[in-house]
């Protein structure tokens, strides 16, 4: 498994664990018991593929979005040939919900890796899942409120999908065997991004202003489109209430 000690990845190796699968994580630092391989050098990936009947490719430069074509595009590549010489029978990879027509460059390099997959001899099956709930609380809003005011276009959607959602559904991906599909994975509510933001503010007692402002540009106007979100069923059934109040207790008095 790539990506295993990030966010999701954290999730997914007790599920799979959990299922009774033998877990064989993946780092480019050394780590007790794991492989070390880098995807951007192809370094230790036979390695971490040899005698696995699966893939789980959680792995993304998201702290390094001008590396996604290094990383996700190219590595996933050196990742599929390896698995191939290998000869395992599942490849699971981990994208995101409105890939293919939201505007940013990493999401064209996201969805440049499902079609090396498809592409290849590999059966696969690919997930796409909506946003993270620590994406959102850990990264965007405290970056975003150190202007001191939050911005929030109210016409954008978004629709949290916790995790452990996401390792259950993986979970599911291994023991129906390869699909080649690519299927969308929601959470269980669609709320605006104003709506996300106040109630940020208030779970964590931050007192910061909120604006409501139409942003501008291609991407905002695709995000204003819902194509964060989908219809698809099922969803995840955790909520982005359900995590602020799981992380910070119960809400606190703002001015938000």
């Amino acid at each position: 498994m790539t990506g295993a000690s990030g966010v999701l990845g954290q999730a997914v190796v007790p599920r799979l664990e959990q299922a009774g699968h033998e877990v064989r994580g993946t780092s480019r630092r050394p780590r007790p018991g794991w492989v070390k391989a880098d995807l951007a050098t192809g370094e230790g990936l036979a390695e971490a593929v040899t005698g696995m009947d699966a893939v789980v490719h959680l792995a993304s430069a998201t702290t390094r979005y001008n590396k996604a074509g290094e990383v996700d595009v190219a590595g996933t590549r050196r990742l599929a040939a390896a698995a191939e010489r290998a000869g395992v029978g599942h490849f699971v990879y981990i994208s995101i919900v409105g890939i293919d027509r939201i505007p940013i460059s990493y999401y064209r390099a996201k969805l440049a890796a499902e079609k090396v997959l498809q592409a290849g001899p590999v059966p696969w099956s690919i997930l796409r899942a909506t946003q993270f709930p620590q994406l959102v609380d850990e990264r965007f809003l405290p970056l975003a409120s150190r202007l001191g005011v939050l911005v929030a276009d109210p016409g954008i959607a978004v629709q949290l999908v916790d995790p452990r959602d996401v390792a259950d559904r993986i979970a599911a991906l291994l023991a129906a065997g390869p699909s080649r599909r690519v299927e969308n994975l929601g959470g269980p509510a669609v709320q605006t991004s104003e709506e996300i933001v106040r109630s940020w503010l208030r779970a964590t007692g931050k007192r910061r202003p909120v604006l409501s402002l139409r942003l501008p540009g291609k991407t905002a106007r695709a995000m204003r489109g819902g194509l964060l979100t989908t219809p698809d069923q099922p969803t995840g059934t955790r909520t982005w209430q359900g995590y602020l109040a799981e992380r910070y207790g119960p809400v606190r008095d703002s001015q938000a």
